[in-house]
């Protein structure tokens, strides 16, 4: 179980890269204590493309990469692990990472009990088998090997893909989509995720639900307030 700290920042789907790199300069100004988090949830999508055994996908990220690692040396620093960016662990060493297959995680706030997870959870059985898969360390091996053979081709064509995809859109009633995934399934006070980008809170049958919005859409994050009746204030990096 975690402890989710009062001050601790949540910040999900940054969907770091080339096009979005705002998150680097979020990441420096924790690191230079600008920004001083009492700890650090990040709620998975940090990254467009990181996936441990592609090489190339941590090279590219490596500055922030190395910023987390130097970041969790001083504060707790918990990682759920999302659908971009999975098989973390090596990468990561002081960081609590938790796989797809340990999510949703139980955690204690201010003596309630609450529950986190990326978003991508409780897919269709299609989706399951896929994700298992695409994580299986020898599938991403031969992946690898395809990769540096032919020019890098795939992470070429998932540049591309990802490059046009629209990370801030609205999703069509979201509120009965929630409603059918989660409100009878979790014993809990709040339940917390990312994946969706709706920024939406709703008030479901025994718990409160929050949707994150994304870091990628206006650089939003949240910081816990044990005294705000809706737990998280939601905030906009700035910048310099």
């Amino acid at each position: 179980m975690i402890d989710i700290k009062d001050g601790a920042f949540l910040v999900s789907d940054a969907h770091y890269s080339h096009i979005r790199p705002e998150l680097l300069n979020f990441f420096k100004d924790i690191q230079n204590n600008k920004l001083r988090p009492t700890q650090l949830i990040l709620m998975g999508d940090i990254f467009d493309l990181l996936f441990g055994g592609i090489g190339r996908t941590i090279k590219r990220n490596q500055e922030i990469v190395d910023l987390i690692n130097d970041i969790s040396k001083n504060i707790e620093v918990v990682y759920l692990e999302g659908n971009h960016d999975f098989n973390l662990k090596n990468i990561f060493k002081d960081v609590k990472v938790f796989k797809i297959s340990q999510q949703p995680v139980e955690c204690n706030v201010d003596g309630k009990k609450a529950y986190l997870a990326h978003g991508d959870f409780n897919a269709p059985l299609g989706y399951k088998i896929y994700t298992s898969v695409i994580r299986n360390r020898v599938v991403l091996f031969i992946l690898n090997i395809i990769n540096m053979i032919f020019d890098n081709v795939i992470l070429k064509k998932l540049d591309i893909y990802l490059d046009k995809k629209d990370d801030c859109k609205e999703i069509k009633n979201f509120e009965n989509i929630i409603k059918k995934r989660l409100e009878n399934g979790f014993d809990c006070e709040y339940f917390i995720e990312g994946h969706f980008h709706q920024n939406r809170h709703l008030e479901l049958r025994g718990f409160y639900y929050i949707n994150l919005g994304a870091f990628a859409c206006n650089q939003r994050y949240f910081i816990v307030r044990f005294a705000n009746k809706e737990l998280l204030q939601c905030n906009k990096y700035l910048g310099e």
